[in-house]
């Protein structure tokens, strides 16, 4: 995913036509990531005047842990980016677009720019399929339990059961 700019410059009246795997498992140092597979990124590049701008899908799947148990919980992604690249420093801060990008000596590299849209993908909190079974945390314990929703919609709490009737009390008094 590196071009140097005597290639760019051949590759400017073809454009560029992007259909790769890629590795980063670089991210699993810097990141909550435990494994990610190689991800696929899919699309082109069009040359304008001093500048390339990629527009990209970037597909995978990332293993992270399960914000309740800590097991392994699978996050698939599907990123779709646009990424503009300078290819002279004039120009450079044009205010009205948001992901620009000087490249930096003689060679556009795009695998940061996928590396950080991944980076960004990650979810605050995540929870796998089957929480119970080995490996992962306890679901109840003494005097507590670990509720879903549609336990919590069915059940009445205990201290507020008394309250419960309390008005129906009122209408039989009158």
């Amino acid at each position: 995913m590196k071009w140097y700019m005597n290639q760019l410059n051949q590759l400017r009246n073809k454009g560029i036509i992007v259909d790769e795997m890629v590795d980063v498992n670089e991210l699993i140092d810097i990141s909550e990531i435990r494994r990610i597979p190689p991800v696929h990124v899919k699309g082109h590049g069009d040359f304008g005047s001093n500048k390339v701008t990629f527009t990209l899908t970037i597909e995978g799947t990332m293993i992270l842990p399960c914000s309740r148990t800590l097991k392994d919980a699978t996050h698939s992604f599907k990123i779709e980016t646009s990424e503009t690249y300078l290819l002279s420093p004039e120009g450079f801060g044009h205010p009205d677009e948001e992901n620009l990008h000087q490249v930096e000596g003689e060679v556009l590299d795009l695998l940061p720019m996928i590396k950080e849209n991944i980076l960004l993908e990650i979810p605050i909190q995540i929870f796998c399929d089957d929480p119970s079974g080995e490996g992962g945390a306890p679901q109840s314990g003494q005097d507590w339990e670990v509720i879903t929703e549609h336990d919590k919609k069915d059940k009445i709490d205990p201290r507020l059961a008394a309250l419960k009737d309390f008005f129906n009390e009122d209408k039989n008094n009158e």
